[in-house]
């Protein structure tokens, strides 16, 4: 059976990511199981998740040596708030960050029923310098934000 391209359609995979970068350059989703006991607001798993201090130590030298690396390409160092919500809407809270080389969405879904979190990611790729940053991060991205998740759900959950 031979499928016929679709045209006109609405997307049916639904997420804040693609609300902001609705053609992404590069997109993933990474599941996990939520803990028994674990609450299920969005916008504190995200900030859990983001958090630094919850983050694998791993990770979080990997973020130090982005940073001090960075600046060598004509990237400005991130701030410190980087990472912060900046929005919810129903089972997903969103992190978007836009900058001169790329735009970055991470949307974190919890689905109550199914006992499953979610991280959307979408990146929009601005000129070289975004190309050659992502180069180096698009392999490590699922295996950083699996590891991000693996910590946050087995750290002692807060109820909600």
């Amino acid at each position: 059976m031979t499928e016929k391209p679709m045209t006109n359609q609405a997307p049916c995979f639904h997420s804040l990511a693609f609300r902001e970068i609705p053609r992404p350059d590069y997109a993933d989703v990474c599941l996990a199981t939520l803990p028994n006991g674990a609450g299920t607001d969005p916008t504190e798993w995200a900030e859990r998740l983001f958090s630094l201090e919850s983050m694998p130590r791993w990770v979080a030298g990997a973020m130090g040596l982005r940073q001090a690396l960075v600046p060598l390409i004509g990237i400005p160092r991130a701030p410190q708030d980087t990472f912060k919500v900046t929005d919810q809407s129903g089972e997903e809270a969103l992190i978007f960050v836009r900058d001169k080389h790329l735009n970055f969405a991470a949307a974190v879904g919890v689905d109550p029923v199914s006992r499953l979190i979610r991280v959307t990611t979408a990146v929009e790729l601005k000129g070289w310098r975004g190309r050659l940053y992502f180069g180096v991060v698009r392999p490590v991205h699922p295996i950083v934000v699996n590891s991000m998740l693996k910590k946050a759900t087995r750290s002692k959950p807060s109820p909600t």
